[in-house]
């Protein structure tokens, strides 16, 4: 999720502009991007995916082979 938010966020023409839509501060965006160790609040996280459109989802266990599969 981090390389995610970081590639878009690099890729993103403005940190205001992301600032105002997700309420998330510009610094704490900046720092982000260059990679410094910042605490970002789950619902800061939530804001910057569905800004994004970034999803995360659990992957579908795989059920084990029986013997003779």
């Amino acid at each position: 999720m981090t390389d995610l938010l970081r590639a878009a966020l690099l890729d993103a023409p403005s940190l205001n502009a992301i600032q105002k839509a997700t309420g998330v501060r510009r610094q704490t965006l900046a720092s982000f991007m260059r990679g410094e160790q910042v605490s970002i609040h789950l619902a800061s996280a939530d804001a910057l995916a569905e800004y994004f459109g970034v999803v995360c989802t659990r992957p579908t266990p795989t059920k084990p082979k029986g013997k003779g599969a």
